[in-house]
């Protein structure tokens, strides 16, 4: 491959990626071509292990850590990956904690976390990216959570869903005001994935109330993904796409 010809191959940027829904998003955009450039906030041996797994199918790829609810950090991030290859086509926000807590018991710290970690990140990395999605008419996809656009109340999730739903709000509020610039941003909205993490024995109950008869796998959420920042979703922006077998529709 020439200088030319990798200076054109697409970069994609993935926040919290070395795991789960995030890594296979990332594997995903490698198989459609892009370079990628992984995140995460602490955890320096799942950071090895996933990129090594990316660059050994043969992926121009990278790690960075940064603590991306941090303004500063986000934008460095965003920052290190255009240094490192020239370009940002493609970003993907990601990271998401969550807590299981109803209204009442919510405390302030956990208020924040929420939001920091589901909202501010996006935002923050967002604002740092869209200097460089403009150049190209790049996209972006937020991950939200099952049915958040209906701002639904929530006995045991409820500031989890609260930040999801402001995101939404955020998802459309950039399609609104980037589209003169040729850059799209929409939302996958994943159900019940299973990451490995389900408690034992729970899996079966919870693929029954489903009405495509089983639980999510985070490449169904990858694909979703890629379908929206390629050129075959390039009239779609401002949209929020439901991964969930069927699931409270």
């Amino acid at each position: 491959m020439s200088s030319a010809d990798a200076a054109a191959k697409p970069v994609a940027l993935v926040t919290g990626s070395t795991r789960g829904i995030g890594l296979a998003i990332v594997q995903r955009l490698a198989a459609d071509g892009y370079r990628v450039a992984l995140n995460h906030r602490a955890d320096e041996i799942a950071a090895a292990r996933a990129l090594s797994r990316v660059r050994a199918a043969g992926t121009e790829a990278c790690c960075i850590r940064a603590d991306v609810s941090d303004p500063d950090a986000a934008a460095a991030l965003v920052e290190s990956v255009v240094e490192r290859w020239g370009r940002l086509d493609a970003l993907v926000n990601n990271v998401g904690p969550m807590i299981e807590r109803s209204a009442s018991k919510t405390t302030p710290a956990q208020w924040r976390a929420m939001m920091a970690g589901n909202v501010d990140s996006a935002v923050f990395v967002t604002s740092a990216a869209l200097t460089a999605l403009r150049e190209n008419r790049g996209a972006v996809v937020n991950l939200g959570s099952l049915n958040v656009e209906h701002a639904r109340g929530a006995d045991d999730h409820a500031a989890y869903n609260a930040a999801k739903a402001a995101l939404v709000v955020m998802t459309r509020s950039w399609a609104r005001s980037e589209g003169e610039h040729g850059v799209r941003c929409n939302m996958v909205s994943p159900g019940i994935i299973d990451t490995g993490n389900l408690p034992p024995g729970t899996g079966d109950a919870m693929a029954e109330r489903i009405p495509l008869g089983r639980l999510g796998r985070p490449d169904d959420v990858a694909e979703a993904v890629s379908w929206l920042l390629s050129d075959r979703a390039g009239y779609v922006s401002g949209a929020v796409l439901t991964v969930a077998g069927g699931l409270w529709v």
